[in-house]
């Protein structure tokens, strides 16, 4: 969610991109994080398509552990796999006043990887915040530790899954983009993993 990349055996729910290849012939990765600010969220299967990871010359693949971790890590639904996901994310930021015209990804592309590349790069800074007035979906950080806000609590972001923190803070970072937590605050709902849908009464 903080919109660094690691690697890590935990399995996610989603494969994405930042729009071409920064890896190397071996696999691993060049000092650039990314491509362009084409960074989108695409589902695990489609049209029975298979890809071998990492292939010399196209594009490098990145997984989340949900919806929500890859709109904070500022990417956004991808418009082919996802087309009806990415449809209603649009028409939540046309609800918002954002998105004015078509085509929408372009725009979005600026508005959401363009403020994580900048605060990657230095240039920029996630902003300090109440998670209390985010809606649910959003992911903030205290103390280098996220947490996503979801049914009005705070839960322990981890790279398998969430466990239930409580409360949310009072103050924190606010880790998803501006534009993002619009889209959430009108009408978005993120696919979030499992551990952070059931509550024991």
């Amino acid at each position: 969610p903080f919109g660094q990349i690691h690697v890590d055996p935990a399995r996610g729910l989603f494969m994405g991109n930042r729009g071409g290849c920064f890896h190397r012939n071996d696999q691993s990765l060049k000092d650039r994080r990314w491509a362009s600010r084409q960074w989108i969220i695409c589902v695990l299967e489609f049209k029975g398509r298979r890809r071998k990871l990492m292939s010399p010359g196209l594009y490098t693949e990145l997984f989340f552990l949900d919806e929500a971790t890859a709109l904070a890590a500022g990417h956004r639904p991808c418009f082919e796999c996802q087309r009806a996901r990415a449809m209603a994310f649009a028409s939540a930021l046309e609800h918002a006043g954002v998105l004015t015209k078509k085509p929408y990804a372009g725009q979005l592309n600026e508005l959401i990887a363009g403020e994580i590349q900048e605060r990657l790069k230095g240039k920029g800074v996630a902003p300090t915040g109440s998670p209390t007035d985010e809606p649910d979906g959003v992911i903030y950080s205290v103390d280098g530790q996220a947490f996503l806000k979801w049914q009005g609590l705070a839960w322990r972001w981890r790279f398998e899954g969430y466990e239930l923190f409580g409360p949310c803070h009072k103050t924190g970072t606010i880790l998803t983009p501006r534009v993002t937590r619009l889209a959430l605050a009108n009408g978005f709902v993120p696919v979030v993993h499992s551990s952070a849908l059931a509550i024991e009464s």
